[in-house]
């Protein structure tokens, strides 16, 4: 199995987002982008700075239930390519660049419910959009705390 870091994931997840050309590819990209959070989030709990351990956490519960939605439309989880992640090397930026993906998805599912012709589709993508959101604010809060900390406030 090929490994990578977080920031190669997340291009490839983007990249992949941007040729989607079916409702059906938008939700399996969606839910890549949550499995990505979920493993982002994990690592960084792990091995990440110790001011941003406990939101790491929160993040990967977060994410973590989105991928185990039971209306889940996405592909298998043996085929997230966040399994492959074995290294988040500079935070902030791997932080940047998912909150990034989680707004260019946020979008798309957005696009997929305004044009949703099913009620059962509308409301899987609106909880969709829920825990985008939702992955996007943690993201936000682990961002601010690193710059805090940076600049030599209190986190």
């Amino acid at each position: 199995m090929v490994t990578l870091d977080a920031v190669h994931l997340i291009k490839a997840t983007r990249h992949a987002l941007v040729e989607c050309s079916s409702v059906r590819e938008i939700l399996a990209e969606a839910w890549q982008a949550q499995a990505l959070v979920e493993a982002v989030g994990r690592h960084l709990a792990e091995s990440g700075p110790q001011l941003v351990r406990p939101e790491a956490m929160a993040l990967s519960e977060v994410g973590g239930r989105a991928c185990r939605s039971p209306e889940h439309l996405g592909p298998s989880p043996g085929a997230a390519r966040a399994a492959r992640l074995t290294d988040v090397q500079d935070p902030r930026c791997v932080l940047v660049d998912l909150a990034g993906l989680l707004v260019e998805a946020g979008v798309a599912l957005v696009l997929v419910a305004v044009t949703a012709d099913q009620q059962g589709l509308y409301w899987h993508v609106l909880e969709a959009i829920d825990a985008m959101d939702e992955s996007e604010d943690r993201v936000t809060a682990m961002l601010r705390r690193l710059a805090v900390h940076e600049h030599g406030g209190a986190a």
